[in-house]
């Protein structure tokens, strides 16, 4: 078993407000999770407008393919319109056996 993890720090430049901000990051979220069948969670920059930070994990039986779906997932947010990718961090965790 491995467990693909990557951070996304995004800038949201079009937000002047948190509620605009939560519609943005709530399409985005949605998006990837019904698109990917992954786990997706904002975790970090909650009280700025124009900041964001999301977290993606899958869980896969091998490394290809969790690395195939993470990337297909980084590819979907630098193509979403209304946020620019400051970052993104994928690491890969299996457990000890």
């Amino acid at each position: 078993m491995l467990v693909a993890l990557e951070r996304f720090d995004l800038r949201i430049p079009g937000c002047g407000s948190l509620k605009e901000k939560r519609h943005v990051v709530k399409t985005l979220t949605g998006g990837i999770r019904s698109k990917f069948n992954v786990a997706v969670a904002e975790v970090d920059h909650h009280d700025l407008w124009q900041r964001t930070t999301i977290a993606v994990s899958a869980v896969s039986g091998d490394a290809y393919h969790a690395k195939r779906v993470m990337h297909e997932v980084e590819k979907f947010v630098e193509r979403w319109a209304e946020v620019e990718v400051i970052d993104a961090d994928l690491t890969l965790h299996a457990p000890d056996d």
